[in-house]
């Protein structure tokens, strides 16, 4: 997989437009030429590039009154590649333009299509696009780190170390790492203490110790709940997969750019396609080249027929305190052994909580007043009946106001629950220890483990509103 070009675009208002980074590869740009022949269409100037994007993305008229067509809430994005029209309606096209916006940032990169630009192939069987989005995710997270948006001058440091950093993980580009998290230099850069040992230039850096391969797969299971339906999906993974015999397939795989081959049926499977046929069921396999630093092999989502832990969350507002009812059922499928488990209850624009008089049927009660919230600490097991209940009442006094929320008036709450289960995956995906194969003349360790995580796991009040959708669902 190669890159012909990288741009980094700001449209913030003021300096709608602006390219903030932009790099070409003229080796690449000589074989994408080489491959199109007459069809060809050379990558434009700097200057054109942020227009052509901006247009096509709906942000030129950003500051502008609303736009249904573009502004709809229920306008989907169906494809993570635009068409940039070069020369207008029915001129010359850049495609496939990849392109990932982080708050005023669009970061976007043009792959190399190893195959004629007519007939065009089909997106999901491009390996590129793959490993493409894996290196813009990567550039999102050492640009804007967890928190989504850097203060400027973050944001210009991070920016002038890029060139860097693209000389470590896209030699030529080819890309063989993506960027490190929030700015990190990666170790590569930095000196090595290996002496006189000759490394190349694209993986300067020595190991030493003992050759372990460790490979973690992890799930993340979002949900979102109200009432009777719920949402959910699970995604992140590292290692080589394979599923049970009933597993569902797995679905929006993108790989990392050290990946060195990909079967494409791997890639058809696409969970924003309704009418996605896609019957490939495993095993999924990854040869790759890897970086000295831990990475992401893959990602992906999978569907899930229920959530783990089915909640229902009551909150019946009287007279200076409110009525709490919270009900937890674990699945039946799932392992009763947690690391931990955890239910955050906040209430916000409220006074501050006075007293509290809630009993709960496991484990135990932690309150900060400060803070308006209540913590259920569940511990490492639910009941032997799988259900755990919270019930009783808040009370409220004082003048001081506490934590607000201006999504969360009224009876608009929630609980936000945190677990973690070991040895555990929704989907059944699992990473066969004997399936990882190392040629190499070292004898490593091989670790492989799997863990369930929660993330973003919301239990809405059902006798309030709740920003829950009842149209079409992705799993």
């Amino acid at each position: 997989m190669s890159i012909r070009a990288l741009w980094v675009v700001s449209h913030e208002k003021g300096e709608s437009g602006k390219v903030r980074f932009s790099r070409r590869f003229p080796t690449v740009e000589f074989r994408a030429k080489s491959l199109a022949g007459s069809q060809y269409v050379a990558v434009p100037e700097d200057r054109v590039i942020p227009q052509l994007l901006l247009t096509e993305l709906g942000l030129v008229d950003a500051d502008k009154s609303y736009v249904d067509i573009r502004d709809d809430c229920a306008r989907q994005h169906r494809s993570p590649a635009v068409e940039l029209l070069i020369d207008g309606q029915g001129g010359r096209t850049l495609w496939p333009v990849l392109t990932v916006t982080q708050g005023t940032l669009i970061l976007a990169c043009l792959p190399l299509v190893e195959a004629p630009p007519e007939p065009r192939p089909p997106l999901p069987s491009l390996a590129s696009v793959s490993q493409g989005l894996a290196f813009l995710s990567g550039l999102q997270d050492f640009l804007c780190g967890s928190g989504g948006k850097p203060e400027p001058d973050v944001l210009a440091s991070r920016l002038g170390a890029l060139p860097s950093v693209l000389l470590q993980v896209c030699p030529l580009g080819r890309p063989l790492d993506i960027p490190p998290p929030s700015g990190l230099v990666p170790s590569a850069v930095a000196p090595s203490p290996g002496g006189a040992q000759k490394q190349p230039a694209w993986k300067a850096g020595v190991h030493r110790g003992r050759a372990v391969v460790s490979v973690a797969l992890t799930e993340k299971v979002r949900s979102m709940q109200y009432g009777k339906s719920s949402r959910q999906d699970i995604w992140d993974v590292y290692g080589v997969l394979t599923l049970p015999p009933n597993g569902s397939p797995l679905q929006d795989i993108l790989v990392h750019p050290c990946v060195t081959s990909l079967d494409a049926s791997i890639l058809t499977a696409c969970s924003v396609d309704e009418n996605d046929g896609s019957a490939f069921s495993g095993p999924y396999k990854f040869p790759f080249s890897p970086p000295l630093e831990l990475f992401r092999l893959c990602s992906y989502t999978s569907q899930v027929p229920v959530p783990p832990i089915l909640g229902s969350y009551q909150l019946k507002a009287e007279e200076n305190h409110l009525k709490v009812n919270v009900v937890l059922k674990l699945h039946e499928s799932v392992k009763n052994s947690f690391e931990y488990c955890e239910a955050h209850i906040p209430f916000f624009n409220q006074n501050l909580i006075g007293s509290v008089e809630v009993k709960v049927s496991s484990g135990q009660l932690e309150v900060s007043k400060e803070k308006n919230l209540l913590v259920w600490v569940l511990g490492q097991k639910f009941p032997k009946s799988r259900e755990a209940t919270l019930e009783g009442s808040v009370h409220f006094s004082g003048t001081v106001t506490g934590p607000s929320d201006p999504l969360c008036t009224g009876l608009t709450a929630y609980v936000k629950l945190y677990f973690r289960v070991p040895d555990l995956t929704l989907s059944g995906c699992c990473v066969d220890q004997h399936s990882v194969q190392v040629y190499s003349s070292a004898k490593p360790r091989i670790v492989t483990t799997r863990e369930l995580v929660s993330s973003e796991y919301y239990i809405w009040n059902s006798t309030g509103d709740a920003p829950v959708s009842s149209g079409y669902t992705v799993l």
